[in-house]
């Protein structure tokens, strides 16, 4: 029922607010369920991948998709996913949660600054 109820305040945060569906996903995981950083990140990929779907085709219909502009953000993305999970499997998991909680910190700093 945990999962259920992430994956509805992740997708409802994601469409609202454009945020990748792991800036939600993942603290959820490590919060409310316990997982392992490692574990929650890689499910929440899997999760983003059918939440994006949803979330394009939602848009689409509305004429808000602006694909030449997507594939120059996305492409490059999904090409450094390999990069980023070897890096990731060779740090410790502390590490990585600490390096994911600097970079929410630092982001939510440039939006109250901005």
């Amino acid at each position: 029922m945990r999962l259920v109820l992430i994956g509805l305040v992740a997708g409802f945060f994601s469409a609202l607010f454009g945020v990748g569906g792991g800036v939600v996903i993942v603290p959820l995981l490590l919060l409310f369920c316990s997982w392992e950083a490692r574990s929650a990140t890689a499910t929440s990929l899997a999760a983003i991948g059918i939440t994006a779907v949803s979330g394009v085709i939602a848009y689409a219909v509305h004429g808000d998709v602006r694909v030449e502009y997507a594939a120059l953000v996305g492409l490059p993305a999904a090409g450094s996913v390999a990069f980023a999970t070897a890096l990731q499997q060779r740090l410790r998991t502390r590490t990585v949660e600490l390096l994911f909680a600097g970079f929410i910190l630092a982001v939510a700093i440039w939006l109250f600054v901005k």
